[in-house]
């Protein structure tokens, strides 16, 4: 047997089991066998009584006698029932789906242990579909007994725990020949580590709780430790072996705009970025940097001074956002920031005119073009620049990597790339899934801005939120009412913004209303946008569109309605919106009067904290890692024991631990590492799936 043995030929498997098992836990061989690890363990050396049951849904074990066994039926199903009697009390036994071999086997009368889960119904305790053993052949073995992932498909075809058990006994039997160590003695013994193959023994089939824990500790800390390792050479190789063009120079452009067109002083964390950046970029390599910042902290500022460091040495920029009106924003803000300079600025998105489109086309080949502004629309081939620098790319989360490959091609050196994301990523996301780009963080905001108070209000509190809106508007204010989507159906978003739309205009007759939605057409949408931000309209009634960045400093006001529909994050990039200016806003949020508990958590999160990290943190409690990533579908948040919410002190260790090693170590070419690098190109290069992300 090895690892790559085929399950088929494991005993007490066979070609049809296997099959089965193959389709419903996707196990192939003798090693994923190994790593099919339990849920929890079941101490069977403790025996309860029927008499001292009092809760329902745990799993227990009783000794005692079968007894009546009967086949009931209603309508046209059957069940077969029988009575369980200990020397205290009787319960019932059922099994609603069974085979004549299994009533007839049924050892009636005799001293046997059952194990399962107890139901509680009409007041009394039942347990359906026992595992059952007779006393004579009952194990001795008061070792803890795994309970492993299941399905009622497997447990029907007789492939219950007994049966995982029985197959995963026999293979850990041959561990010794199976199991190699793959760290070195040093990192085992600074750990206190058990050996790799007493891990294994002990995660399936522990001593005590104490090596269970141990053998626990171990397999994090490998998923963790390997993961880092892919992460720290891949960046390392890209440092040493990705050409990029340099930019020594910071020359008339990027001098004239910061001296006398700045319109506010940079905060010390935008400097401290912005020599981040500048230090990355007079390298001959090409800068990989993530500049994470909340809503308003001025990404987009220090993203322009970049692009003009790219000027200065001779190199066009481009600037991509995933959505039109993002797109739009950006280039109407740089291009009002740039209208008193001589450098060159173009919007591109899918509703550009084919006119402009080969005006764009033109002046980028010609290399008049210096800063192009757009969508998607930048990565189709007969968009060709004459010498791409940089590329910033807005929320890179929205863009594909075959996306992203496209924008590397567009020179024959790859631009330097600097991502922008304002959902703040959580400490040991960054720490893990985003090791191979280099991070930067702006964590203060732009002078004068004043935090946004948030409150949570319900339906009972409407006519006073209403008054309260009514006052800001008479000190000249603006107001959003935000209404959620709905993902069932585009009706009912589309009745309940209308509905939403009748009632402020009820309430706010005497004002007037922009309205905004995502079935709008792009020139519809620009047009009640500017109607709203150029003050004509006081109010604006929107749906989630205007999540990322809508920019009207007067707007100090957003009413979010039903805001237990929103997700942490996406509340916090809406509230965003609001802030802008030097004014107290305010974010009131909108409820019904029951709210789930975690609706409650999201709320109170909001109403104490505008720290986007700690936001993303609860959120990450809340959704899971895979969803903040946006990788729920594509299985990179595959650990099978590390857990990013529960575990960021073992990601912390073993990043510490990775980088010690590659730091003295690069290429892993110390005989001490060789058993870390065989393991590393045995199990992770080929399977290496976490290679695809950045």
């Amino acid at each position: 047997m090895t690892l790559e043995t085929s399950i088929e030929y494991v005993k007490g498997i066979g070609p049809e089991r296997a099959k089965l098992i193959k389709s419903i836990l996707g196990i192939t061989t003798v090693e994923d066998l190994l790593n099919f690890y339990p849920i929890r363990y079941l101490d069977k050396s403790k025996i309860y009584k029927v008499s001292r049951l009092h809760e329902a849904n745990q799993e227990i074990q009783l000794r005692g006698r079968i007894t009546q066994v009967q086949e009931i039926q209603t309508g046209k199903t059957k069940r077969l029932s029988a009575k369980f009697s200990d020397d205290t009390e009787t319960m019932d036994l059922v099994w609603f789906q069974y085979s004549k071999w299994l009533k007839e086997q049924l050892p009636v009368g005799r001293e046997v242990y059952i194990f399962g889960k107890v139901n509680f119904f009409n007041g009394q305790f039942s347990m359906p579909h026992p595992e059952i053993e007779a006393e004579e052949k009952k194990e001795n073995d008061n070792r803890l007994k795994p309970i492993y992932p299941s399905s009622e498909k497997l447990v029907k075809r007789g492939l219950n725990q007994r049966f995982f058990q029985v197959v995963l006994k026999n293979i850990c039997k041959e561990i010794p020949e199976l199991i190699q160590e793959n760290l070195p003695d040093y990192i085992t013994n600074a750990f206190g580590f058990l050996s790799r193959q007493h891990t294994y023994l002990n995660i399936h089939f522990p001593k005590d709780t104490e090596h269970a824990e141990k053998a626990d500790y171990r397999l994090k800390f490998e998923e963790s430790f390997f993961f880092q390792l892919g992460y720290g050479l891949k960046k390392r190789h890209h440092k040493t072996h990705s050409r990029g063009n340099p930019f020594p120079v910071i020359g008339n452009h990027f001098n004239d705009f910061y001296d006398h067109h700045l319109p506010f002083d940079l905060t010390g964390a935008q400097k401290r970025v912005l020599k981040e950046i500048r230090i990355d970029m007079k390298r001959p390599v090409q800068m990989n940097r993530l500049l994470q910042g909340d809503v308003g902290s001025g990404k987009t500022m220090v993203a322009l001074l970049t692009m003009l460091i790219a000027l200065d040495n001779g190199f066009q920029s481009c600037m991509m956002a995933p959505t039109e009106i993002l797109a739009q924003q950006h280039y109407t803000g740089i291009k009002d920031l740039l209208q008193d300079t001589p450098v060159n600025v173009r919007l591109l998105t899918g509703s550009t005119k084919a006119a402009e489109r080969k005006i764009i086309h033109r002046e980028l080949e010609s290399g008049e073009l210096s800063i192009l502004v757009g969508t998607h629309a930048i990565l189709e081939d007969k968009v060709k620049f004459r010498n791409l620098g940089l590329a910033v790319i807005d929320e890179q989360h929205r863009f594909g990597v075959a996306q992203r490959a496209k924008l590397w091609a567009k020179n024959s050196i790859p631009p330097h790339i600097l991502v922008m994301t304002a959902t703040p990523i959580p400490r040991t996301l960054a720490m893990s899934f985003y090791s191979d780009l280099d991070v930067s963080v702006i964590d203060e905001m732009p002078v004068g801005r004043k935090p946004i108070i948030t409150a949570h209000r319900r339906e009972k509190d409407r006519a006073y939120v209403y008054n309260f809106c009514r006052d800001e508007i008479l000190k000249g204010r603006q107001v959003y009412f935000v209404y959620p989507l709905i993902e069932e159906s585009e009706t009912l978003d589309y009745k309940n913004l209308m509905e939403g739309l009748e009632h402020v205009m009820d309430a706010f007759s005497d004002y007037n209303v922009s309205m905004l939605h995502g079935k709008m057409k792009p020139d519809e949408k620009d047009a009640a946008m500017n109607y709203f931000a150029s003050g004509k309209a006081e109010i604006m009634v929107a749906t989630t569109v205007i999540e990322v960045g809508v920019n009207v400093p007067n707007a100090s006001v957003m009413v979010i309605e039903s805001a237990e529909r929103f997700g942490l994050s996406q509340l916090h990039q809406l509230r965003g919106r609001v802030g802008r200016g030097a004014e107290q806003s305010y974010c009131i949020l909108m409820t019904s009067d029951k709210l789930t508990t975690e609706s409650r958590t999201r709320i109170r999160t909001m109403t104490e904290t505008n720290d986007g990290f700690k936001i993303s943190e609860v959120d990450m409690q809340l959704r899971g890692p895979g969803d903040i990533l946006g990788t729920q579908q594509s299985g990179v948040v595959d650990f099978k024991k590390l857990d990013l919410v529960n575990d960021s002190a073992i990601i912390k260790t073993t990043k510490k631990a990775v980088e010690k090693i590659l730091d003295k170590d690069p290429l892993l070419s110390l005989a001490e590492h060789q058993i870390i690098k065989n393991y590393y190109l045995r199990y992770y290069r080929g399977k290496n799936k976490w290679s695809k992300i950045s």
